[in-house]
């Protein structure tokens, strides 16, 4: 049997953007900081997905969630420098998605 020479970081990475989602709202944040609500109404997307791949992009650390102490609280997420670094591959993304697919 041969042996697989992909390297496991992409594996990891592509197994972390490819989550339904996700990529889209890396896609959504690229134009800056954004509450909760802002997101989820630029997505179809339920609330209850979204706030779980928000928690997972927090917790790989490609977004900030930011809380501000005031009446009424305000919550915003923003992408961090690491998340950030994706924005080349996503437009790349987007540009080949304009020629290619229908």
């Amino acid at each position: 049997m041969k042996e697989s020479t992909i390297c496991p970081r992409l594996a990891k990475a592509m197994e972390l953007l490819g989550k339904r989602w996700t990529t889209l709202i890396l896609y959504q944040l690229l134009e800056g900081p954004q509450r909760f609500n802002e997101i989820e109404s630029a997505l179809p997307v339920s609330g209850r997905l979204l706030s779980e791949r928000l928690k997972e992009l927090e917790k790989e650390g490609l977004v900030e969630r930011k809380v501000y102490t005031e009446v009424p609280v305000r919550v915003e997420y923003s992408l961090t420098q690491k998340g950030g670094a994706l924005k080349g591959a996503i437009r790349e993304v987007e540009k080949w998605s304009q020629c290619w697919v229908k």
